[in-house]
């Protein structure tokens, strides 16, 4: 073999398309120099951070993109990296740096990084197993392994690109299975089943509801109590008023990690009522998954070995970097109704048969997929459950030292409680009208983000405008926060001054 590949390097045409371009055993050493410095390079970025952001507002960036050509004659690989480190690293957003509290974006572990520079390089689709061989192994191997961290005994699933992904695929289950029990035929059906989720649901339950071809009132809301969880008995209610009135509850979404205020459901609860009323259910643990390797909250999922389906997002709490998420089902059977077989990819003829490989193909919405369960892999071999567990608590332990922080705190008043690592707040001094506070929270934050020194959300529950901290960086500290909070509280006074400077007609 080592002559042949000798003799078929040696003997390729060097004027051939790509010749010197693809990873062959020809470039694999221009492969690994190129890679080398690539990562010298963003290491040094990494050193250098001093903000989340250097801050240049969009028309300088626009400008930038814009005087690039795509359709000159290439520059060659190392001058384009160069230029992509310049244009793309030196303005991207760095989610380590403990100023960055804006949305669920998360700083990345160190195996997880290797191992995105591993599968991008042998670039395998776990699709089919003929495409992935032990990749598909290691998969599955993952799904059960999460699908016992859950409490499925059995369970199974499949990696997709996110959680807007798995929800989607989790109601699409539930809808087959409502075809299958349904004694009319889908024309009549779709439009009168129902998913019931509260206000604070993601935004995926009621956009998978209008894919799926649902009726544009298909999602029904159910009352929360006053925090913001989903009540239960009101689930009831609302589940009996669906059935009385020819309205099948096609699922019930819970959500385990609301993405404002970190809410978790009460599971336990919601299960026995879906139980009680045949409701598929399923939990969206995009951001409360993490949670299920906690040494010291594992008991807020409480319930959720009961539902039918369930979203996990490593992305976001596991620390991986985008993407990698999975859909875990307690029933492996559910699986089926997504599967569709093409004679080229998975004939259904070899999927009949005793010895039929396993093609995720089958389990999935997706065909091409990457390999992004190699990142959860190599970092549960590398660090263990255990480990990125405390990592999940000090960020909840965290975001409960900012709360005790602002709660005598003159100008920020924060909302509420949480179950995770969020905290809700607004700058909201003595004397100002609720009008002109709303105005001010989305001015600080594009002030804010406009600097680059700090980015911190903002959003709007029950008509109130707040602005929000979303707290994912293990490493940051509360002296890390409170200088964020300083930024906040010292751009709302200017803000303030500048209003009363203008009204009192002061030139500034």
């Amino acid at each position: 073999m080592d002559s042949l590949l000798t003799l078929t390097t040696e003997t390729d045409d060097p004027d051939s398309p790509g010749v010197g371009s693809l990873l062959t055993a020809r470039t694999a050493d221009a492969y690994a120099d190129l890679l080398h410095h690539v990562v010298d390079d963003i290491a040094g970025h990494v050193r250098a951070v001093r903000a989340p952001s250097v801050g240049p507002d969009r028309s300088a960036l626009e400008r930038l993109v814009e005087e690039r050509t795509l359709d000159g004659s290439g520059i060659g690989a190392a001058a384009a990296l160069e230029e992509a480190g310049a244009l793309y690293a030196q303005h991207a957003v760095w989610f380590h740096h403990p100023s960055y509290l804006a949305h669920l974006n998360c700083p990345v572990v160190l195996p997880a990084v290797a191992a995105e520079a591993m599968l991008a390089a042998i670039n395998t689709s776990v699709d089919t197993y003929d495409q992935s061989l032990v990749a598909t192994l290691m998969e599955q191997r993952l799904v059960r392994w999460t699908g016992r961290r859950i409490g499925f005994a059995a369970g199974d699933g499949v990696f997709t690109s996110g959680g807007t992904q798995s929800n989607l695929q989790a109601l699409f289950l539930a809808r087959r299975r409502a075809e299958r029990r349904a004694t009319t035929d889908r024309e009549d059906l779709l439009p009168r089943l129902r998913v019931l989720t509260t206000e604070a649901a993601h935004f995926s339950v009621s956009r998978s509801a209008e894919l799926l071809g649902l009726a544009e009132d298909a999602v029904r809301i159910v009352a929360a109590d006053g925090q913001g969880r989903m009540d239960p008995t009101a689930l009831d209610v609302l589940l009996t008023r669906c059935e009385a009135s020819g309205e099948p509850v096609m699922a019930v979404v819970a959500t385990a990690g609301t993405t404002d205020r970190g809410l978790i459901d009460p599971l336990a609860e919601i299960a026995a009522t879906t139980g009680t009323h045949g409701a598929w259910l399923h939990v969206d643990a995009a951001y409360g998954g993490g949670l299920l390797v906690s040494g010291t909250r594992r008991q807020l999922l409480a319930g959720i070995e009961r539902a039918d389906s369930v979203t996990v997002d490593f992305h976001k709490t596991y620390f991986q970097p985008v993407s990698s998420s999975a859909l875990i089902v307690r029933d492996p059977a559910d699986l089926a109704a997504a599967a569709h077989h093409a004679d080229y990819l998975n004939p259904a003829a070899e999927a009949a048969s005793a010895d039929a490989e396993p093609n995720q193909v089958d389990k999935s919405l997706q065909t091409t997929r990457r390999f992004d369960a190699l990142k959860l892999w190599t970092t549960l071999r590398a660090l263990g459950p255990d480990e990125l567990g405390r990592m999940v608590d000090r960020v909840c332990d965290l975001a409960a030292e900012v709360r005790g922080l602002l709660e005598d705190d003159p100008d920020l008043h924060v909302l509420g409680t949480t179950d995770l690592s969020t905290v809700v707040f607004r700058f909201q001094p003595a004397g100002l009208d609720d009008a002109r506070v709303d105005e001010l929270q989305p001015l600080i934050r594009r002030i804010l983000f406009q600097s680059g020194r700090a980015m911190v959300a903002r959003t709007t529950i029950d008509g109130v405008c707040y602005l929000k901290l979303t707290l994912l960086n293990p490493e940051a500290t509360l002296t890390d926060i409170a200088a964020v909070l300083d930024l906040v509280r010292a751009t709302g006074r200017g803000l303030l001054a500048g209003t009363r400077l203008a009204a009192t007609g002061v030139d500034r």
